[in-house]
């Protein structure tokens, strides 16, 4: 018997063969089942989300300047209430998103949307004036959002006032590269000095959607800070807990800040 192991076939202890990394441009982002992804995250509005909603509405209603400006939220997915955060700041906001079947359901959601979006908008307003004095906020929304073909990877810089991005970088590749360099692109699609809001699952090993896997990089709030310490000032990270979503992560964390 050698000790010799061919090159191309590297087994585990354990026997298995370990996972080649997922890239971004390996997945077909189109065959996202855009209503089974809504209904199981934002059916209902969670204790985790109330409280990210929390920590981002404080932020914007302290950081941003009185004028209204651009707003982009890069990777809509089927979340309306990242941009909704954004709505009293904000003349234009950019829904920016990579797959047909999540631009269809949010074109249709804004024309028709459900009314699970009323206890998120509840939470944003609740003791906040800038977003209490908006009467119809999907209305308004509706009235100023423009839903945007796009990948993370083209996006543009120096374009706008003000953004978010939630659970996108991690939960597109399992890459760290790929992972880092998104980060990276969201917050340096804005002007200096704007004010952001990412929120990032913790651990995440990989997410089912209808009877499809995609992929995740597992971070926690070292790999969030290593990725967007070159990009922003004032950044802070806050995690959140939460444990019943689905398996395979950690929490989640939520970082604010403004671009360098």
């Amino acid at each position: 018997m050698t000790d010799e192991i061919d090159e191309e076939t590297v087994f585990t202890r354990t026997g298995t063969v370990p996972a080649p990394p997922v890239g971004n441009a390996d997945v077909n982002w189109d065959e996202f089942d855009s209503q089974a992804y809504f209904q199981h995250n934002y059916g209902e509005l969670r204790r985790d989300d109330a409280r990210i909603i929390e920590i981002i509405a404080n932020f914007f209603q302290t950081a941003i300047p009185k004028r209204l400006g651009r707003a982009i939220d890069v990777g809509s997915g089927t979340n309306l209430y990242p941009a909704l955060t954004m709505l009293p700041y904000s003349s234009r906001v950019t829904l920016f998103e990579r797959a047909f079947t999540n631009r269809a359901w949010l074109s249709h959601e804004l024309e028709e949307p459900n009314g699970s979006w009323k206890y998120f908008w509840d939470a944003i307003a609740s003791g906040r004036l800038p977003y209490a004095n908006i009467g119809d906020p999907i209305d308004v929304l509706h009235s100023r959002a423009d839903v945007t073909r796009g990948n993370i990877f083209s996006l543009e810089e120096d374009r706008y006032d003000m953004g978010t991005m939630f659970f996108v970088a991690e939960s597109i590749t399992t890459r760290i590269d790929e992972f880092e360099r998104a980060a990276r692109l969201f917050v340096n699609s804005l002007h200096r000095n704007a004010p952001f809001a990412a929120a990032f699952m913790r651990d995440s090993s990989g997410y089912l959607v209808g009877n499809q896997f995609f992929p995740a990089c597992s971070i926690t709030e070292v790999e969030v800070a290593r990725a967007l310490a070159p990009v922003a000032r004032n950044l802070h990270i806050e995690l959140v807990e939460s444990n019943d979503l689905r398996e395979g992560y950690g929490g989640m964390m939520v970082a604010t800040g403004r671009k360098k």
